[in-house]
């Protein structure tokens, strides 16, 4: 093979990457959803205080790398699903939960949980702002079934009154 082609495809292949790196980095603040993952300890604390239990259907709304969908499968045995708009995130959180071997428990999809359904779950998970949860709270109270938990990290939702709330880290816990 020609040393130039194979130059060339190496220098598309370093370009394409570059691209998916950039549009990564900026479309999550584009859509108003940085990523800031929440510590190991912090996401067990909120799987803790909402009583996660191999009943239950985690949902995960942002879920960055996956922390909290795979720590709720692998500790607490639940099912658990995460919804995220950055592309690179997902596909990170598919590798580490088939290199886990959770393929069955846990399952991430790309997009905007806006426009997802969110009936089937049990406990949900937010670590969103304050403007985004403001949003999200019409569609949480409308679509989630009775006695579904509902678990924010930092930031409350102002309409609502939290049944348990955690100082350190800043927990809300409800129950729709």
């Amino acid at each position: 093979m020609d040393v130039w082609l194979v130059f060339g495809y190496v220098v598309i292949i370093i370009l394409l990457c570059i691209i998916v790196v950039g549009v990564s980095a900026v479309w999550p603040s584009l859509i108003g959803a940085p990523w800031v993952p929440v510590s190991r300890e912090t996401a067990w604390k909120m799987l803790d205080l909402a009583q996660v239990n191999p009943e239950d259907s985690v949902l995960d709304l942002g879920s960055g790398d996956g922390r909290i969908i795979i720590m709720a499968a692998e500790k607490f045995g639940a099912k658990a699903f995460g919804i995220e708009a950055d592309p690179l995130r997902v596909l990170w959180s598919r590798c580490a939960i088939r290199r886990r071997g959770l393929s069955k428990m846990v399952a991430v999809m790309w997009g905007n949980f806006f426009s997802q359904n969110l009936l089937d779950a049990t406990v949900v998970t937010v670590y969103q702002g304050q403007k985004i949860n403001k949003r999200l709270q019409a569609k949480l109270a409308t679509e989630l079934k009775a006695g579904t938990r509902v678990i924010s990290y930092s930031f409350p939702f102002e309409e609502w009154t939290p049944i348990k709330t955690l100082r350190n880290p800043h927990l809300y816990l409800y129950v729709v």
